[in-house]
């Protein structure tokens, strides 16, 4: 038994010294971009922002006057998608803006709703770039023009930031760098950002694209159902012989607050079990790997000898390729020993959604279940 467990802590260590050691570096934060305040009262006729808004009665505001202070002559087109709180009035009520405010038609089977509403939008758009941004953004002023000089500096035909996500309750500052921390190691940003066709990502709550590759690839409808929809939509875009790129940014700030654990868990299990193309054998693999990496390490610490110095070494290990997420978003590097819980909530999230998903429920989001 002791030479069973030696020889798996062993591998654990291993397994977390190869990720510290891998040329791409995952859990580094070196894909960054932030607003440009010398560019915030810029020419940005270039560019139109589509919003899809649901009952975002709470943010819009917020989110279209600090699209107000980006430059001069930027398009706005917010689709109110069937709300019943009044977002689409609150909209229309922004000042200095070119804006558009246009009600959404009944959603298609088959659609999702952003995407039905990102569709219609699109059709509208007679820019060369597309800003395509959730309702619940806050964009800092220049952001827009670093992003569009981003992409034009390195030949980029699509880029996206992965917001900053609001980390002011225990439950939030507990679980959400780490949604960034695994969303980079399942899409490690330099392989994004490389040629390598095999791996693709993005962050939907910002992207600006090239208009033309909306057309290029046949619209939204090209992925109508999808419910990854940001990394699905840079795939598509990639292999079709673009260049994508993917960042991090505190210039892009969400709005959405999950002040409970049960608002964190119904946004993770939203889509965990799609992530793992609702495989059984993948959830196994999935539940075995999380359960070695993280929890062997604290585990093995109580066995003492040779297995206590190993373990430590891997719990080690693991605490310092959280560090860097934490220091990014300057949070406490305490957190980092909290890896074990926050590995064991993600997985039981991840079960919900499976579960979920055998009782009929692929989705649900924003009052809509998708079967």
């Amino acid at each position: 038994m002791l030479e069973s467990t030696w020889i798996l802590t062993l591998a654990v260590a291993a397994i977390w010294l190869i990720m510290l050691l891998l040329p791409w570096q995952p859990w580094r934060s070196r894909e960054v971009l932030e607003a440009s305040a010398d560019a915030a009262d810029g020419d940005l006729s270039d560019v139109t922002v589509l919003i899809p808004a649901r009952n975002e009665a709470a943010v819009i505001a917020t989110t279209l006057q600090v699209l107000a202070a980006q430059g001069r002559h930027l398009k706005v087109i917010v689709v109110d998608d069937a709300s019943s709180d009044g977002t689409g009035e609150i909209a229309r009520q922004t000042p200095g803006l070119d804006l558009r405010v246009i009600a959404s038609q009944p959603l298609p089977e088959g659609w999702s709703g952003k995407l039905w509403a990102l569709e219609q939008a699109a059709k509208q758009v007679d820019t060369p770039l597309t800003l395509l941004l959730d309702a619940d953004i806050r964009l800092e002023p220049g952001l827009v023009a670093a992003l569009r000089d981003k992409m034009r500096r390195d030949g980029v035909h699509f880029a996206s930031l992965m917001a900053s996500l609001r980390m002011d309750s225990f439950w939030e500052k507990l679980l959400m760098p780490a949604f960034v921390y695994f969303f980079k190691l399942l899409y490690p940003f330099a392989l994004s950002n490389s040629r390598c066709p095999a791996v693709a990502a993005a962050a939907g709550g910002c992207i600006m694209l090239e208009t033309r590759l909306i057309r290029e690839i046949g619209g939204f409808a090209a992925i109508h159902g999808a419910l990854i929809d940001d990394c699905t939509l840079a795939r598509t875009v990639k292999t079709a012989g673009n260049r994508t790129w993917i960042g991090l940014s505190r210039s892009v700030v969400s709005l959405r607050s999950y002040d409970e654990l049960a608002e964190i868990w119904d946004m993770v299990a939203r889509t965990a079990y799609t992530q793992l193309r609702y495989s059984v054998p993948l959830l196994l693999l999935c539940t075995l790997l999380m359960g070695a990496l993280f929890w062997l390490p604290p585990l093995g610490l109580l066995a003492g000898g040779n297995i206590a110095l190993v373990a430590a070494a891997a719990y080690g290990l693991m605490v310092v390729q959280y560090l860097p997420t934490l220091v990014f978003y300057d949070r406490s590097p305490y957190w980092a020993l909290t890896m074990p819980l926050i590995a064991a909530l993600y997985l039981t999230m991840t079960w919900s959604s499976a579960i979920r998903y055998w009782r009929g429920e692929r989705s649900r989001w924003k009052g809509r279940v998708y079967s």
